[in-house]
Formats: structure tokens, C-alpha cells, sequence
């Protein structure tokens, strides 16, 4: 009998499936909604005054979604050991979540739901995926 284990995870394919999956999610959510709700909650935890402050270009959201889904799946395939794993995982996370105050502390508002969830999707699904195959950086 084998075990899932031992079957052998690969980097570039899952990567690039977990990425546009996280994407995916994100666009789903922002289609009904859920991330500007979820950014005017973020603003409203983190903007001292109410003034009303511009916003970053949609491209620029969803190109930082997809560095960081990207970036993150591939590097959580490409690392050995969980605990290293999941070190990158919360570190992307708080990486990510930072740029809030910092985008307000430069005057503009602060899209952060978009990127966060991408991120901590792609994040989430690379972990389970590293932790069911058998992954050449383990070796």
C-alpha cells in the first residue's frame, strides 16, 4: 500500500496553479464585493483622520496580488522543512499587511484586501500541497 507521501511533488506547475488560483479567489470576492468592504474596514482600523486620500491604480492591486501569490507558492515549493515553510508563509502575511499603514502614511487608501488574501491563499494551498508530496528540497 503507498502512502501519499510518497508520491513526488514538483515545483513549477503547482506553483503556477496555486497563484492563479489565489487570483482567481480574489477576483471572485472583489466581483460580489467582499475586498472593498473589506479595505473600508482596513482603512477604518488604520486612518487617523477623515480625509478623503487617493487610490493606488487597480493594476497596481492586482500586480502585487500576483507577485505575492506567485512569489510565495513557488517558494514554499522550493524550500525544505514545514517549520521554514510556514515561517515564509506568516512573514509574506505580516509583509503584506504592513503595507497598509504605510500606504496611509503616504496619503493614499489603503488597498491591502486584495493582495492579503491572494497571498494568504497561495500560502495556505502551498503548504498543504508541500506537505502531501514528497518534495525535491526535502531530499
Amino acid at each position: 500500500m503507498s502512502s501519499y507521501r510518497e508520491s513526488e511533488g514538483h515545483v513549477l506547475m503547482p506553483g503556477l496553479a496555486i497563484g492563479s488560483l489565489a487570483l482567481v479567489l480574489a477576483a471572485g470576492f472583489g466581483s460580489v464585493g467582499i475586498m472593498d468592504r473589506a479595505n473600508d474596514g482596513i482603512a477604518g482600523i488604520i486612518q487617523v483622520g477623515g480625509g478623503v486620500a487617493k487610490s493606488l491604480p487597480v493594476w497596481a492591486v492586482w500586480a502585487s496580488a500576483a507577485v505575492g501569490a506567485f512569489s510565495l507558492s513557488f517558494l514554499i515549493l522550493s524550500v525544505p522543512g514545514t517549520w521554514r515553510r510556514v515561517v515564509l508563509w506568516i512573514s509574506a502575511l505580516v509583509l503584506v499587511a504592513g503595507w497598509g499603514p504605510v500606504l496611509v502614511l503616504a496619503g493614499r487608501f489603503p488597498v491591502v484586501a486584495v493582495p492579503l488574501l491572494a497571498t494568504f491563499w497561495a500560502g495556505l494551498c502551498a503548504l498543504v500541497y508541500a506537505s502531501r508530496h514528497r518534495m525535491a528540497a526535502d531530499k
